[in-house]
């Protein structure tokens, strides 16, 4: 989620889209979030680790 975050603001500022400059930074800030509480041992989704 965070990359494809990164990736929408690289392509909303080099097109100059401002929709895709802010579901960028949405889902950067959401990625990072989550990935956060995962870390810290809470579970995200449902799940307390991935496998």
């Amino acid at each position: 989620m965070i990359i494809l975050g990164v990736v929408l603001l690289i392509i909303g500022l080099v097109a100059g889209i401002s929709i895709l400059w802010t579901v960028g930074v949405v889902l950067v800030v959401i990625g990072a979030v989550l990935w956060i509480l995962g870390a810290i041992g809470h579970a995200v989704g449902g799940r307390r680790h991935y496998w």
